[in-house]
C-alpha cells in the first residue's frame, strides 16, 4: 500500500466516523427510512467523496443488506432496533462502520452485547493474533449477556476497491481460516448479537447490486444501464433506487437488473434475515493493524 493509499484510508475513516455520529440524530420514531438513507448518502457526497455502498437500514430481524426502495414509505416504529451501516470510499480506499439504536429502550443489553464485543475484539487485535481467536472473544462477550453471535456473518479484510477482500473475521470460535493479522492490514470488525438462532438466511428481497463479470447482454436498455453503473459506481455496490433516479421506469430498471443478474453480469445482495420476530444488534469499525495493535480509522 502506498502512502497516498494509506492517507485515503485514513481520511475515509475520519469522514465515515464523523457521519456515523452526525447521523444518529436522524434515528427517530416515525422518521421515513428513505429520508434517513438519502440524507446520510448526501452527507457523504457533500464531503466530496462517495458512498462505498448504499446505506443499510436493517431493522429488528433484518440483519444486513436492506436499503430502502425508490418509493419506500416505511417509517421507524417505537419498538424498532435499528442498525445503520454506512461506508465511505476515496479513490478506492474504503471505510465501513455501523451502529445500533434501540428506539424502545428495552433492549439495552442486546445493544451492549454487540458494542462491547467490538470493543473487546479491538483491544485484542495485534500482529500475530489469529482471526479465529478474535471470533472466540466476540462470542464470549455476546454470550455473557445471554445472547448469540451470528455465526454466518463476519468481519472482513478490506483492500482498495474491495470491501470483502477474502479474509473473514468470525463472530464465533472454531471457524474461519488460520490467517493472523499483519502490520498494514485493514479490516472491518463487526459483531452481530441476537436473541434469535444465531444464523441468518437470504430473503427474496434484493435492493443492492454490484458488477460481477463481463458477459454479453441482449436488451439495449440493459446495456445503457450497465454503462451508467460502470461510469457512476465502478466496482462499488449500488442500489436499485439509485438507478431509478436516472432511468425512472420501474419496469425498465427491474427488467434490466433481472437480465444482468441472470447473465452473471451483476451480483445481488439479498436482505439477510434472522429468525422471524427476533432482534439483531450490530456495531462495526474499520481498523488498521499497526505494530502495537489496532488503530481505529472510523472513530
Amino acid at each position: 500500500m502506498t502512502n497516498e493509499e494509506l492517507d485515503n484510508f485514513i481520511e475515509a475513516g475520519k469522514i465515515a466516523g464523523r457521519i456515523r455520529e452526525e447521523s444518529k440524530s436522524l434515528i427517530m420514531v416515525d422518521e421515513p427510512l428513505l429520508d434517513i438513507a438519502e440524507t446520510i448518502e448526501k452527507m457523504i457526497y457533500d464531503e466530496g467523496v462517495q458512498p462505498a455502498f448504499p446505506v443499510n437500514i436493517s431493522i429488528n430481524d433484518n440483519a444486513a443488506h436492506y436499503t430502502p426502495e425508490f418509493e419506500c414509505a416505511l417509517t421507524l416504529g417505537e419498538n424498532d432496533v435499528v442498525k445503520i451501516d454506512l461506508g465511505v470510499a476515496i479513490e478506492g480506499a474504503i471505510s465501513d462502520t455501523a451502529y445500533t439504536i434501540d428506539l424502545s429502550g428495552k433492549n439495552e443489553n442486546l445493544v451492549k452485547a454487540s458494542s462491547e464485543a467490538l470493543d473487546a475484539a479491538l483491544l485484542a487485535i495485534k500482529p500475530g493474533v489469529g482471526v479465529g481467536e478474535i471470533g472466540g472473544i466476540i462470542e464470549d462477550k455476546i454470550k455473557s449477556y445471554g445472547f448469540k453471535p451470528i455465526s454466518n456473518l463476519t468481519g472482513h479484510m478490506i483492500k482498495s476497491n474491495d470491501l470483502h477482500a477474502g479474509v473473514s473475521v468470525p463472530n464465533v470460535r472454531g471457524t474461519g481460516d488460520s490467517y493472523t493479522f499483519k502490520v498494514g492490514d485493514i479490516f472491518a470488525i463487526e459483531p452481530f448479537a441476537t436473541n434469535g438462532r444465531g444464523q441468518v438466511e437470504d430473503s427474496e428481497q434484493v435492493e443492492i447490486f454490484s458488477i460481477h463479470s463481463a458477459q454479453p447482454i441482449r436488451m439495449r436498455q440493459s446495456r445503457q444501464i450497465l454503462q451508467h453503473v460502470i461510469e457512476k459506481y465502478g466496482v462499488l455496490p449500488f442500489a436499485e433506487r439509485w438507478v431509478r433516479r436516472e432511468f425512472k421506469s420501474k419496469l425498465l430498471v427491474s427488467a434490466a437488473l433481472k437480465e444482468m443478474l441472470e447473465a452473471g453480469v451483476l451480483r445481488g445482495y439479498p436482505v439477510l434475515k434472522e429468525q422471524a420476530g427476533s432482534l439483531v444488534a450490530q456495531f462495526e469499525h474499520t481498523i488498521l493493524i499497526e505494530e502495537n495493535g489496532a488503530r481505529v480509522l472510523s472513530k
